[in-house]
């Protein structure tokens, strides 16, 4: 049943039936007219034409359907060991003997089924060669228009998919970039910065450098589909160097990784994301610090923060976590993942390799 289900998904009934329906009728005017003018057999009139045109199209449609469908477990079967893209002669040779021979099966059971209702006036084994024949070039024809199908319909629907994914990666875009401009984190580090301005005039130009830093780097990866960590981290950095500037020692961040991790790749402003919630989301003081490391285990990134939730914050839209879900399922087979222990909030990263 499961199998029926998945020939189906490849090929939907309605959609083979009308295939195989269109194609006997075709197939059987082709060989009619032939064995008329051929002397095969003879049509005495036009309504003889049509009686025998109706019978054989409709034992043809049935015998489409019993080689039709073993010719969909045949690409279904094979797309999984012999695709186009790798053993495209392999798969060409095996194609074309099952094919073959799946015919010669169905067109022995279709003529002896056949010759039982109505008796051939020619010899059978003469009809049992001729029809096997027959029905071997038409069920190669089949399987070519069935694969032609497929691929077409497969082409199709991967198109719609690539448009679907780059206005998602565009409304991604957007949400990232909307998300790092937002007026709250322009209007609190403008106001950091009036403070330091009276008081601090270096500290004031370092931060109008960082700030720049900040918005560049924004602009620069926003198009990019990965970034390596080395360039991310020196981007959290000056992010969150603006932060300790508003929160003083009550904020921390303490990143323990290996060198050779840092020419690995991620979705741009990835850290940024989680570190913003952290900071978004969690009572900063100094009765109660915040808290964050950066580490790894085998390749994959982990954040960690002391969880001290603000009682303003217990709703969370998720919005950053399934932009992060999404931006990682366009270009990786792994996810992040978000995990809350009894006293930590944890999420892993996983790191991509670029051969």
């Amino acid at each position: 049943m499961k199998l029926l289900k998945k020939l189906n998904q490849l090929f939907p009934f309605f959609k083979l039936l009308k295939l195989l329906a269109v194609f006997a009728v075709i197939i059987q005017v082709i060989i009619i007219t032939y064995n008329h003018f051929s002397g095969y057999y003879n049509v005495p009139d036009f309504s003889n034409f049509i009686s025998r045109l109706v019978y054989s199209s409709v034992l043809t449609t049935i015998a489409g359907f019993m080689i039709a469908y073993p010719n969909l477990f045949i690409i279904y079967v094979l797309n999984k060991s012999f695709s186009w893209n790798r053993s495209a002669f392999k798969r060409i040779l095996l194609q074309f003997f099952l094919t073959v021979i799946f015919a010669v099966i169905v067109s022995i059971i279709i003529t002896l089924f056949a010759h039982a209702v109505d008796p051939y006036v020619e010899g059978l084994y003469s009809v049992l060669i001729t029809n096997a024949l027959i029905f071997s070039v038409v069920n190669i024809i089949l399987m070519i228009a069935l694969e032609a199908q497929i691929f077409f319909h497969e082409n199709k629907e991967s198109k719609s998919k690539a448009e679907i994914l780059e206005n998602e990666l565009s409304q991604i875009r957007f949400e990232v970039l909307k998300n790092q401009i937002n007026p709250h984190f322009m209007f609190n580090s403008l106001n950091v910065l009036s403070g330091l301005i009276e008081n601090d005039i270096s500290k004031a130009q370092e931060f109008i450098d960082e700030f720049s830093m900040i918005y560049r780097y924004v602009l620069e990866t926003i198009d990019k589909k990965l970034v390596t960590l080395k360039d991310e981290l020196r981007f959290v950095r000056s992010y969150f160097f603006l932060q300790q500037i508003r929160y003083g020692n009550d904020l921390s961040l303490d990143v323990s990784l290996p060198a050779n991790l840092l020419e690995l790749y991620l979705p741009p402003l990835s850290l940024q994301i989680v570190l913003e919630n952290a900071i978004k989301h969690n009572v900063i003081n100094e009765s109660k610090p915040l808290r964050i490391e950066i580490y790894h285990f085998e390749k994959s990134l982990y954040i960690k923060n002391n969880i001290q939730a603000k009682i303003s914050s217990t709703y969370s839209s998720g919005i950053g976590q399934e932009n992060l879900k999404k931006r990682y399922t366009m270009i990786h087979n792994q996810l992040p993942e978000f995990i809350v222990e009894a006293k930590h909030y944890v999420v892993k990263l996983p790191l991509i390799e670029i051969e």
